[in-house]
């Protein structure tokens, strides 16, 4: 099987992209990383990209006069790289429709929430402001609606009584950065598929919250 080949886009320090390179470096992807873009020139992921070698393009939004003419021009950068999967790593920008369309089914992002709970931001302080027990990630295929595409893996990060918003954060990032490459795995080797509201492993119809890591 020919190696699946990955656009990745960041916005800040691609710690999932660094361990995505790692994954793909070490063989346990059987994919290749054809350009990471970020729309930030000082997003630290950037040099991570170079330093293993990898093309890399800046394409910043405030060049743009609406959010439909950057993603309308973000597509273009994507499609000249003909990739068969599009990784959303800390990409900070609400994708428009178009966009999220064009590569239905073949774009993931990562969220820091068991899915469904918590989409948007500050996900930790949300989730020890209402005193759960049980925290985590969600990796989930890309919809038009925000962190709400069907979800293919989630690992749980327990609660602790002291956790801080930084400390539970740092726990969650180690499980971001097992399960992330897991899934572009089950992707590039053609195990994992999007049908119309739900993901497809190994032929079957994962639950709504996805599978379940543990180690």
């Amino acid at each position: 099987m020919a190696p699946a080949r990955l656009v990745v886009l960041i916005s800040g320090s691609g710690s999932n992209l660094q361990a995505i390179i790692d994954a793909c470096s070490r063989g346990e992807i059987n994919a290749e990383i054809a350009a990471v873009i970020s729309n930030k020139a000082d997003a630290f992921g950037l040099q991570r990209a170079k330093n293993a070698g990898i093309e890399t393009r800046v394409l910043s939004h405030r060049d743009f006069d609406s959010r439909e003419a950057y993603d309308a021009e973000l597509m273009t950068v994507i499609d000249s790289f003909a990739p068969n999967l599009v990784v959303l790593a800390g990409f900070m920008r609400i994708l428009t429709a178009n966009l999220v369309q064009k590569f239905k089914g073949k774009m993931l992002n990562i969220h820091p929430s068991l899915l469904p709970k918590y989409q948007g931001l500050n996900t930790h302080q949300r989730a020890i402001d209402a005193k759960d027990q049980v925290h985590g990630v969600s990796v989930h295929f890309v919809t038009e609606e925000l962190d709400g595409g069907p979800v293919v893996l989630q690992a749980k990060v327990p609660i602790l009584s002291d956790d801080t918003a930084e400390t539970l954060a740092k726990r969650v990032h180690e499980q971001e950065h097992i399960i992330y490459p897991l899934v572009v795995k089950w992707f590039s080797e053609q195990r994992l598929k999007m049908e119309a509201d739900y993901a497809v492993l190994d032929e079957k119809q994962l639950p709504a919250h996805g599978a379940h890591y543990s180690e």
